[in-house]
């Protein structure tokens, strides 16, 4: 027998770049990106038929060999990233749009690149110091003292559980089975599934009716929290909302933090969509009361026009946190002491995070908060704008002026009702997507189904809403014929 012939291949390609491959890769991805970030406008706002065909194309092996950088570059921009909802675009008025912006990219290649870790002081003082600004200046921004404390997240499902886990740490014994948690029938599902999470019994979550302007009511939480007392258990959290997804509605968050303190329950307020809005003066009016919250979401993937990955957890004691999460092992270093220093993975889940700070810290530093009030201020301006619009439109039925910067409305020929006049309702969203020129959701509240509009995105300015407000003029014309 001959010897067998084993077959050549090419070697893998060594991790550790040379100068020139870095800055040659970062040129290429950068000249489409501008490519990309230039056209948003004028890209589908939706894109996502023929997904599962795609998803077939796309399913392979862990490859055993490389491919060449640029075919890669190649098939994300021409066929990966194409393929989805148009999240970045000014024409995205659908769920809490967020926008993107360039400067957090950048922080980001800064960050990774330079791979340092920050869940410990000790090991990055300097980029932790960073990220504990970000921290202050948001405290700060809601009214909360300096005692506070908090961290960011990867979105605010782990800061609500982190949140939540605090507050049962604090109000509840070790068995904390009997404990409850009060939310309004417009609460986040994130609330409820964080409380699962926690280990709360999905009976233990108690949903309180809101009232016609979707907030929270109050008389029948104090009812709820005297029944259940009565019967043994113990109530120990309510949750305000600052900004619903369903309507943009603020609950009462003076009058929750008053009932809480009566009562003795932690006090969590849920300002993912709306915590930002502080920043400007309409907005601080609306949040009245969240400065006296003991724990509060912020997304700055949202108010803050961030990518996605990046919330935020602001709890009125930061030492709450540390003994709810701190834990010790002989091989880490000693836990800080110290108020001035912070060790981020006593304050929460994660050990190791990536360096979320640099994102906020960047776009912060280089505009200062003057240009995100501004931006914030014009989103205000536009729903309310919006709003009136559709007001005086025939045929159509808006819900609550926007308290924020989202409202509802829905199409209302005469006579229709029930099934039928959600249906009618949901062709007429489906016909305005279908223009690609804007993108909006729709809801369904406890009169029926209604289209959504929310304003958030930094792209998003007055032409933009008009452009929405020519397509849903035209589709309702042609919907009420």
């Amino acid at each position: 027998m001959g010897r067998r012939k084993i077959p050549r291949v090419a070697p893998p390609m060594p991790l550790e770049l040379p100068s020139a491959t870095m800055r040659s890769m970062v040129e290429l991805a950068m000249e489409r990106i501008v490519r990309h970030v230039e056209t948003l406008s004028s890209q589908p706002m939706h894109a996502v038929a023929g997904g599962k065909k795609l998803v077939r194309v796309l399913r392979e092996p862990m490859p055993e060999l490389g491919t060449p950088y640029e075919r890669l570059v190649r098939l994300l921009f021409g066929r990966v990233i194409p393929a989805s909802m148009n999240s970045a675009s000014p024409g995205y008025l659908a769920y809490v749009p967020g926008g993107g912006l360039f400067h957090a990219a950048v922080a980001d290649l800064i960050a990774d690149a330079t791979n340092r870790y920050v869940g410990m002081w000790q090991a990055a003082p300097g980029l932790v110091q960073l990220e504990q600004n970000v921290i202050d200046w948001f405290a700060a921004m809601l009214g909360l003292p300096k005692t506070a404390g908090g961290l960011l997240t990867s979105g605010g499902s782990i800061a609500t559980l982190t949140a939540l886990v605090t507050a049962r740490h604090e109000k509840l014994p070790p068995e904390f089975q009997r404990g409850v948690l009060y939310v309004s029938d417009q609460v986040h599902h994130a609330i409820t599934k964080s409380a699962l999470f926690a280990g709360f019994l999905r009976e233990r979550i108690r949903v309180v009716p809101s009232d016609e302007t979707h907030r929270l009511r109050l008389d029948l939480l104090e009812a709820a929290i005297a029944a259940d007392r009565a019967a043994g258990l113990l109530p120990f959290c309510v949750v305000g909302s600052a900004g619903t997804v369903n309507t943009g509605a603020v609950d009462d968050l003076g009058a929750l933090a008053a009932l809480a303190t009566r009562e003795g329950l932690w006090f969590h307020v849920d300002a993912a969509y709306g915590g930002f809005f502080a920043l400007t003066e309409r907005g601080r009016a609306a949040l009245a009361g969240i400065e006296r919250a003991d724990s509060v979401v912020v997304d700055p993937h949202k108010g803050l026009f961030l990518p996605y990955g990046t919330g935020c957890l602001l709890v009125r004691e930061r030492h709450r946190l540390e003994r709810a999460h701190a834990v010790r092992a002989p091989y880490l270093p000693a836990k800080q002491v110290d108020d001035d220093t912070v060790d981020f993975c006593d304050l929460g889940p994660e050990l190791s995070r990536d360096n979320r700070g640099l994102r906020v810290w960047l776009p912060l530093k280089m505009h200062g908060a003057a240009t995100f009030r501004a931006a914030l201020d014009e989103k205000l301006d536009l729903a309310a704008y919006a709003y009136g619009a559709l007001s005086r439109l025939p045929g159509v039925e808006v819900g609550d002026p926007p308290t924020l910067s989202l409202f509802t409305w829905r199409l209302r020929p005469e006579g229709l009702e029930g099934e039928a006049l959600d249906v009618k309702n949901r062709r007429l969203l489906s016909a305005i997507n279908q223009r690609q020129r804007v993108l909006l959701t729709g809801t369904t509240l406890a009169t029926g189904f209604h289209v959504r509009l929310c304003v958030l995105s930094f792209r998003t300015h007055r032409e933009h809403i008009e452009r929405a407000l020519e397509d849903i003029r035209a589709e309702v014309q042609a919907h009420l014929g």
